[in-house]
């Protein structure tokens, strides 16, 4: 993950996969629309779209390495940037929830 002093990363999906097997599992961060999410989201994972982020940082934590995940990746490369400049340990979930499903990863349904 990279902190403020680096562009964050991009990671594929499998990457993510095996950091969420971990005990120190990052924290998932969906930057999409709430009916995206509804559609299918990783499971855990935290809604807060792009346009409410700025305004609620000080949900994120700080003690934890954050994967931003959008649709393609683009939003996401947005947050995970905003979140880089502010001192996050962060990376860009390359491909986003496209690329997750594409890998044959699971997903979850449904608002929650």
């Amino acid at each position: 993950m990279s902190g403020a002093s680096a562009r964050p990363a991009d990671i594929d999906a499998h990457e993510l996969q095996a950091r969420l097997a971990r005990p120190e599992k990052p924290f998932i961060l969906d930057v999409r629309e709430t009916y995206e999410y509804a559609e299918a989201h990783i499971a855990g994972s935290v809604l807060i779209p792009l346009g409410a982020l700025q305004a609620r940082m000080a949900e994120l934590p700080r003690d934890r390495d954050i994967v931003c995940v959008c649709r393609s990746g683009n939003r996401s490369g947005v947050a995970a940037r905003m979140l880089a400049s502010d001192g996050f340990s962060v990376a860009n979930l390359g491909g986003g929830m496209i690329g997750w499903m594409h890998a044959g990863l699971p997903v979850k349904r449904g608002a929650r």
